[in-house]
């Protein structure tokens, strides 16, 4: 976003939830955010707030808006995940996993809307999964999160849309970070390899079956790009749709 010349409100926890199998961002990630962002010249407000305290968002966004002066894009992107099959999932794992995904995505919506209404225009885009789309085992709790999160997507597509905001949900595939790099989830999906970081020229990567596409996962910037072009007056007509990111694992 910073590219394309926009100034960032930027919103994260900052610190690990006890049922998250892997590392989660930390304070530095965060003020590397800020560096890149001002390197471009553009100005960041960043905050560290948890999506699942209603009162922490409202403040992050409210704060954002007074000192940035206006809200034009909002990208709820806030998700984690964990494993286990449905019958060991623990409320804390299904409270942590759907608190964040879904109810983090309405708390961040609600908290925008006024002042995208306020200008009579704006783009939110919901970042969901290809799990949003299809399911898969050992990810109930996951997988109803990001169901839910095409459905509130759509809601919102339809209840602005007489405000000039327009919302549309993204759903990537696996993708090159820390949240695929990680014992738990080459556990589950590829036990027979030590996590690593791999690339798209491997003989044999992990989650290459996964895709229709002979690559094992995608990188962030094509996620980003996606969403850049939804927010774009390119897609000024967009609305109420979802975008799979995911090199063709959705279809079928």
């Amino acid at each position: 976003m910073a590219h394309e010349g926009a100034d960032v409100i930027a919103v994260d926890l900052c610190g690990q939830i006890s049922t998250v199998p892997y590392p989660m961002g930390t304070p530095d990630d965060l003020a590397e955010t800020v560096r890149l962002v001002e390197a471009l010249g553009r100005r960041v407000v960043a905050t560290r707030a948890d999506v699942r305290d209603t009162a922490a968002v409202q403040q992050a966004v409210d704060d954002g808006v007074t000192r940035l002066g206006r809200l034009d894009v909002v990208v709820a992107n806030a998700g984690v995940t964990s494993y286990a099959p449905a019958e060991d999932i623990s409320d804390a794992m299904w409270d942590d996993v759907v608190g964040t995904c879904l109810s983090g995505a309405f708390r961040t919506a609600r908290a925008s809307i006024p002042h995208l209404k306020a200008q009579g225009a704006g783009a939110m885009v919901l970042i969901s999964s290809t799990e949003g789309l299809v399911a898969n085992q050992h990810m109930a709790h996951y997988t109803a999160a990001k169901h839910g999160v095409v459905g509130l997507a759509k809601a919102l597509a339809l209840e602005l849309a007489p405000h000039g905001i327009r919302v549309n949900s993204v759903h990537p595939t696996s993708t090159d970070t820390v949240m695929i790099h990680n014992d738990a989830t080459y556990t589950l999906f590829r036990p027979d390899l030590e996590p690593r970081h791999v690339t798209r020229d491997d003989v044999d990567p992990p989650f290459r079956g996964l895709n229709a596409l002979p690559v094992p996962w995608v990188q962030p910037d094509d996620v980003t790009d996606a969403v850049a072009w939804l927010v774009s007056d390119a897609a000024r007509y967009v609305t109420g749709i979802q975008l799979p990111v995911d090199a063709g694992a959705t279809t079928t």
